[in-house]
């Protein structure tokens, strides 16, 4: 490491920061100047538990040694080659990799930078199946309240976390959204999924009848709803989406950013709750957040609908200059390497009962009002300060951070997502400072 590595820049105006308080932080900034497994190392030395995978993305860890290999490999050999009308041999091997741990079905993969794009690309591709089978009324995509599907203008169209669509006009038209399914009076503090709300599904019957099958295209959920804090679906809730899209002929997607490549015990969460999407939406996980990558996975019938008509025409008019990146790709190799040769796309599934129940014992803290869990996934939500909603979570947050421990907050919830190697020690390490933070969180 660089001597100057350990040094804080000098200025920090330049940086206009993604979803964080810039003033705050600049007066007194958290910085990283390095990691290794579970353990980020801070400007000054600290160590800090990575109790959040990074944001959701580092599912196996910290600076994993193929991963490192495969990328400095790569950049000597081949660094850039261009997506359109060429290629290169590691997109297709990704591909077919991908599609060996996908649910049954889903064959075919396009390939984008992030999360938010992966949005983009299967709510573009969702709108154009339908023109392709001539079935170009249905222009209409549905969300559901609290969701979030990233920050491009279809992502916070179907998304429904007010704070993200609020200062940007009218949006995408046409869409129209789902209810939550938090409902804190009837499940608070559910271990799993959640006994009531599973009926909140037949909504989107009402949703269907108002405006009529014939002009619905697609239907996007996160399995489990993340950055809004941790909701896990009520039983039989994905199963009925299911049975409503398929009646109609709406297809349904999974926005499976945060919970793909093994964050609840299988590769993906259409395989935990047994629901096949027609389209499934990935990020993250897929490059253990080393260099930016989504995939978006489709069915073979969507697929094979774009391809008519004379050959030497393209068939779908979408791509990034980052379609398959050399380098992402070769790292996404290296990343399902790693979970395959560690067990860590159901390592999740081993750690769950362990997790929830330290995750549990913290429900006799101070101004705990809920805690949910699936997987390796965790939130424990705090009672709001009487008029300055999210100050008491953020404040956990920086006491957290003082004493060794990363969490994400979001509102006054705080999430929690460890990479997927943490060990049962780890996980005691976690709750005993996080209970200290809780306890003395006034």
């Amino acid at each position: 490491m660089s001597d100057s590595a350990n040094v804080t820049p000098n200025n920090l105006d330049a940086f206009w920061m993604p979803f964080t308080a810039n003033r705050q932080f600049k007066k007194a900034p958290r910085m990283f100047v390095a990691a290794k497994d579970m353990y980020y190392t801070t400007a000054d030395g600290r160590k800090v538990l990575d109790a959040t995978a990074g944001l959701w993305c580092v599912n196996a860890g910290h600076c994993r040694p193929k991963i490192v290999e495969a990328i400095r490999k790569q950049a000597g050999e081949l660094d850039y080659a261009p997506a359109f009308q060429l290629a290169h041999p590691k997109a297709f091997e990704l591909a077919n990799r991908l599609v060996d741990i996908a649910p049954e079905g889903m064959n075919h993969v396009l390939y984008t930078n992030s999360g938010s794009e992966s949005v983009e690309t299967a709510l573009k591709v969702a709108l154009a199946y339908h023109r392709a089978k001539g079935e170009g009324s249905r222009f209409r995509l549905i969300g559901r309240e609290r969701g979030y599907h990233g920050v491009n203008f279809g992502g916070i169209s179907v998304g429904g976390i007010v704070a993200n669509r609020k200062m940007f006009g009218t949006l995408l038209t046409g869409v129209d959204h789902l209810p939550h399914t938090h409902l804190p009076e009837k499940n608070a503090f559910t271990k799993g999924q959640p006994e009531h709300g599973g009926d909140l599904a037949s909504e989107l019957e009402r949703i269907v009848t108002l405006h009529d099958p014939s002009t619905i295209a697609a239907v996007i959920v996160e399995p489990v709803a993340g950055s809004t804090g941790v909701l896990i679906p009520p039983k039989g809730y994905l199963k009925k989406l299911r049975e409503i899209c398929t009646k109609y002929g709406i297809l349904l997607i999974f926005d499976e950013v945060i919970t793909g490549y093994g964050r609840l015990g299988t590769p993906f969460a259409a395989q935990y709750y047994d629901v096949k999407p027609d389209i499934i939406i990935t990020a993250k996980g897929l490059t253990n957040g080393v260099i930016p990558m989504g995939a978006v996975f489709v069915t073979s019938a969507i697929h094979d609908a774009f391809m008519s008509g004379p050959e030497h025409m393209i068939e779908f008019f979408h791509g990034y200059t980052y379609s398959g990146n050399p380098m992402a790709s070769a790292a996404a190799l290296a990343t399902l390497d790693t979970y395959k040769e560690e067990g860590l796309l159901t390592r999740a599934a081993e750690l769950a009962p362990y997790w929830e129940e330290q995750l549990h014992s913290l429900r006799d803290c101070p101004y705990v009002i809920d805690i949910r869990n699936t997987g390796l996934i965790g939130a424990i939500e705090l009672e709001p300060i009487a008029g300055e909603a999210t100050k008491r979570a953020f404040t956990a947050f920086l006491k957290a951070y003082e004493d060794g421990l990363l969490i994400r907050t979001t509102g006054d919830i705080i999430a929690l997502s460890p990479p997927l190697i943490i060990s049962k020690s780890e996980i005691d390490e976690l709750f005993e400072k996080l209970r200290k933070v809780l306890m003395n969180n006034i």
